[in-house]
């Protein structure tokens, strides 16, 4: 049984590129980082003679966030092309933020796209703002207005 969340692995291009957003931008502080290769990692990620670089990155709260790029078996199919919000599946990491305005200026200074400008809850309790990470994965930010957390 299910004893608590641990973190979400996002597969990534260049991590050197999403390490300078992730931290740089948002604030995470890597925690660890490594490459591994060898039959453990093999058999767990089921790819035969794999080689991947992975950074684990913690927020203030102490949630992880796993970065990993293939460096053996890059996606053949990533075009980094920007997934509408409606796309089965993983649809978007929401993480709560502060100061949303100001990281709405930032994030557009460096070029990353968002959906829109930070947009308040109907209820206002929160002021919430989609973008896209260097990889095109969804991203919510949420500043909370009030107490109340969504």
């Amino acid at each position: 049984m299910i004893c608590g969340y641990r973190h979400t692995g996002l597969v990534v291009r260049n991590l050197e590129k999403s390490l300078a957003f992730y931290e740089g931008v948002l604030g995470f502080c890597l925690w660890k980082r490594m490459v591994e290769t060898g039959t453990y990692i093999e058999t767990v990620v089921g790819i035969p003679g794999v080689v991947l670089e992975w950074a684990k990155l913690k927020a203030p709260d102490d949630s992880l966030i796993e970065l990993l790029q293939y460096h053996s078996h890059p996606d053949p199919t990533a075009d980094c092309k920007l997934q509408p919000s409606n796309k089965l599946g993983c649809s978007h990491l929401a993480f709560t933020i502060n100061h949303i305005e100001e990281l709405y200026h930032v994030l557009l200074e460096k070029g990353i796209l968002c959906k829109s400008e930070p947009q308040t809850a109907p209820d206002g309790t929160a002021k919430v703002l989609y973008c896209h990470d260097p990889d095109g994965i969804i991203l919510e930010l949420v500043e909370d207005c009030q107490s109340a957390r969504l």
